[in-house]
């Protein structure tokens, strides 16, 4: 009974996570079905409602491109379909034929792949359900645009949240960049060789969440820049943006350095006495950086502890390290320079921050 109660509270959130797409795509459908059907007065606009759900279906970083693609792609394949179905009829190798030439001519015009498959689709929409007799091309052409229009037009009136998604994915990676580098501090802190690959294991399955957290960067920079309701929310996307690429380039050096202190470990190389308590200073900052940007702050906190971490990498830690254990030293050299960077500091001015490796810099 417990498990059925968890597995349908989780279900329901998932609905409550869905709740503003499903409502604009219903709002889109039927506000497009209204206005093709009882204002513009055309009597079946099959493809009104069908293009507005489609482009509010669409990947939501693109969706103003992929809205007009839709519109070109419909057309496309409505006009091919219209000509050809209306000389040699419909049936198994008219179909096919449509089919090709539709897609053929959206190539050659060089499209993208969402012009292609909608020429496809509309053509088949042509040649079966809807055969020219019922309405001419420029009005199923003018259904497509209505649809799409509106859906583009409920996206922007009716938008969702554009920092829920990402403040959700932002903190996966964060998350995901400060259980690496606490999970390094732990294992070379006990030299424990099986924790330091698990950490490593796990550091590498990050990609997809970065990916995902830059898609919804994207979406919610769309959002914000076309949704006047959500124009006020423009400055906190923009912190994540500037946190975006720098984090993305901590958990590449923090691969690097799980790596590093795995085979350091292997080979029973000396640990700096300060590395642990630096590397779980790192995770701190990480921290600090997903707080401030999820309560649409400046990272300042998170700056300055970065700046900490970087002022204690100094040469000496050098010499208490062997080859592998040197490179994690310089790894955490560039993962705080990448942290001073994701809390809105140039690469120039995070690199100030560390102390020279040589005696003659500076």
């Amino acid at each position: 009974m417990l498990r059925l109660r968890e597995e349908l509270t989780r279900r329901l959130r998932r609905l409550l996570r869905t709740g503003v797409p499903i409502v604009q795509c219903a709002l889109a459908a039927g506000v497009a079905w209204f206005l093709a059907h009882d204002i513009v007065g055309h009597v079946a606009p099959f493809f009104a409602p069908i293009a507005a759900v489609i482009s509010l279906g669409v990947s939501l970083g693109q969706r103003m491109r992929r809205a007009l693609e839709l519109v070109v792609g419909v057309s496309i394949g409505v006009g091919v379909g219209d000509v050809l179905i209306s000389v040699i009829g419909t049936g198994t190798w008219q179909i096919a034929l449509v089919v090709a030439l539709a897609m053929s001519t959206a190539v050659l015009l060089d499209s993208g792949g969402v012009i292609v498959l909608q020429a496809a689709s509309s053509s088949v929409l042509v040649a079966t359900l809807l055969p020219p007799a019922t309405a001419g091309g420029l009005t199923r052409m003018l259904d497509a645009a209505i649809g799409g229009l509106v859906g583009f037009a409920v996206a922007a009136l009716l938008p969702a949240n554009p920092l829920a998604v990402a403040h959700r994915n932002g903190r996966v990676v964060l998350g995901a960049l400060a259980d690496a580098l606490r999970g390094v501090a732990s294992a070379v802190a006990h030299r424990d060789v099986s924790m330091a690959a698990d950490v490593l294991a796990d550091a590498r399955k990050s990609h997809k969440s970065v990916e995902e957290f830059r898609a919804a960067l994207e979406a919610g920079a769309e959002i914000a820049r076309f949704a006047p309701i959500r124009w006020r929310r423009r400055g906190d996307l923009e912190r994540y943006e500037t946190a975006a690429t720098p984090v993305d380039r901590a958990l590449r050096n923090t691969r690097v350095l799980a790596r590093r202190a795995l085979a350091a470990l292997r080979d029973e190389e000396p640990v700096p006495r300060p590395l642990p308590g630096m590397l779980e200073e790192l995770a701190g900052t990480v921290v600090l950086l997903r707080d401030e940007l999820a309560s649409g702050k400046d990272p300042l906190q998170a700056r300055e502890a970065a700046r900490s971490v970087a002022k204690k990498s100094t040469v000496e830690m050098l010499g208490e390290g062997d080859f592998s254990m040197q490179v994690v030293v310089l790894q955490v050299r560039s993962i705080a320079v990448d942290l001073l960077q994701a809390s809105g500091l140039t690469r120039t001015e995070a690199v100030a921050a560390l102390p020279p490796l040589h005696p003659d810099e500076g």
